[in-house]
């Protein structure tokens, strides 16, 4: 969620090669991201792990095709919103380093490799007209509605894997073997984390990507899957209307059938099942059970409910 900023550019880079200081939404900026190449908020669709976009459409944005649009959400928003004063929140609590605008780079034998991060960290002149040194790693500034996908603050594995896709691929654009992360939870709980260097992580984040755009390259569309936005790609695909009958496989009309079903019962149990828990948590705030926390109410100004929303619940290890 890189933003521009007033800060000067700082006079030194790392290993890759910085292509500009780019505005988001900018021709420059989409020219840097465009055709054949794997960005760093691109790679963990690549490997299957993003959540807001599946392998699948990915695919058929590389491949020229229709994609599902980006859709600019109030999560988005507050988040680009944020980064600045979360990232001074950052400069505070490390005040022998600055955080400087980073750019958008590519690295600098794999051209196909691009990355933006959020800022680049370099260590306080020790003058006043002495010129910062080499940047000694990264800042990735995030925010999180819940934090539920967030491990304790300072925990090593307190990153969720497709952040740590993210920064792995950012350093190994550019060469650099240390991110921290400032992250602020719920507008009030700040919390900082940091991600070394893996070279056999990011070797593995390159291999995947490089049999990606073979895949690309050799029109091999990648196999349908449940994300909602690979739904919204195969919805854009059609260019026109036929009104004519299409004959379909009897698997993909049982598959069809049995679902609709199933979704029809699942979600009758589900109106059943939020039921009873709103009706546990009465004017509480959290249900939690044996000290995990299960879902939590929204209520409205008049102290009635507005919605029961649940907490995402991470895979055990």
């Amino acid at each position: 969620m890189s933003t521009e900023s007033t800060t000067d550019h700082p006079p030194t880079a790392p290993e890759g090669v910085l292509l500009g200081h780019l505005t988001p939404g900018t021709p420059d900026w989409d020219a840097a991201r465009a055709g054949l190449t794997i960005t760093a908020t691109e790679i963990a669709a690549v490997v299957g792990l993003s959540p807001w976009m599946s392998r699948f459409t990915l695919w058929h944005k590389k491949a020229g095709l229709r994609a599902a649009p980006f859709e600019m959400t109030p999560a988005i928003e507050w988040g680009n919103r944020l980064e600045d004063p979360v990232a001074a929140k950052w400069q505070d609590e490390h005040p022998g380093l600055i955080a400087a605008p980073a750019g958008t780079w590519k690295h600098r034998e794999r051209e196909w490799q691009r990355a933006t991060p959020d800022r680049l960290i370099y260590p306080q002149p020790a003058g006043e007209f002495d010129l910062p040194g080499q940047p000694t790693g990264l800042l990735e500034i995030k925010t999180s509605p819940m934090g539920d996908e967030w491990g304790p603050d300072g925990a090593e594995d307190g990153v969720p894997i497709w952040y740590r896709c993210q920064v792995m691929w950012q350093m190994d654009v550019l060469g650099v073997r240390r991110t921290d992360f400032g992250v602020l939870i719920s507008g009030h709980d700040y919390r900082e984390y940091v991600i070394e260097y893996d070279e056999a992580e990011a070797k593995t984040l390159r291999d995947a990507a490089e049999q990606f755009l073979d895949e690309v390259r050799d029109g091999v569309r990648p196999p349908i899957d449940s994300a909602d936005d690979t739904y919204k790609t195969i919805r854009v695909q059609p260019d026109g209307f036929d009104d004519v009958d299409i004959e379909i496989a009897a698997e993909a009309a049982a598959r069809y059938e049995n679902a609709q079903a199933e979704a029809k019962a699942a979600a009758a149990e589900l109106t059943a099942a939020k039921s009873v828990v709103l009706d546990l948590i009465g004017t509480g705030r959290r249900a939690v059970c044996d000290g995990r926390r299960v879902a939590y109410r929204i209520p409205k100004p008049d102290g009635t409910t507005k919605s029961l929303n649940p907490y995402k619940q991470k895979e055990a290890a």
